[in-house]
């Protein structure tokens, strides 16, 4: 009986989600209401993780992406040089990456990037390169 409820919330979920999400064996994404990120793998919700969003007075675009580039270790060119640790670039300088400031994930406090704890930017950017940048999808929504 587990099993059928299981197969039946599987089958109720694919289908509210966006086709371009469901067509993607990685997704990443974000509520920014809630401030915390699903990731589905392989169709599959196998993480859930506190982000930092846009604090008051930035944005973090809404909408869906493939991973552009990744950069294992990036600097932030725009903000003295933090630390952007495992970034997954989706929308010119926006970007999913870890951070240092771990006590603020789970409400907004970036700039516009969606932060993450370093250990789960890992993870993320581990899977992003298994199915490759373009089969990866970043979904964004309030």
């Amino acid at each position: 009986m587990t099993r059928i409820l299981a197969a039946a919330f599987g089958a109720a979920l694919t289908c509210l989600l966006p086709l371009a999400t469901r067509a993607a064996p990685l997704v990443a994404k974000v509520d920014i209401s809630a401030q915390s990120m699903t990731v589905i793998y392989n169709g599959q919700i196998t993480y859930q993780w506190p982000v930092s969003t846009a604090r008051n007075g930035k944005y973090t675009p809404r909408g869906t992406w493939s991973a552009k580039w990744l950069s294992r270790n990036h600097r932030s060119s725009l903000y003295d040089n933090a630390p952007m640790p495992f970034a997954i670039f989706f929308n010119g300088n926006y970007a999913i990456h870890g951070t240092n400031q771990i006590s603020r994930l789970g409400r907004p406090a970036s700039a516009g990037c969606v932060r993450l704890h370093p250990e789960h930017a890992a993870v993320l950017f581990g899977l992003t390169q298994q199915v490759g940048k373009q089969n990866m999808r970043v979904v964004i929504q309030n």
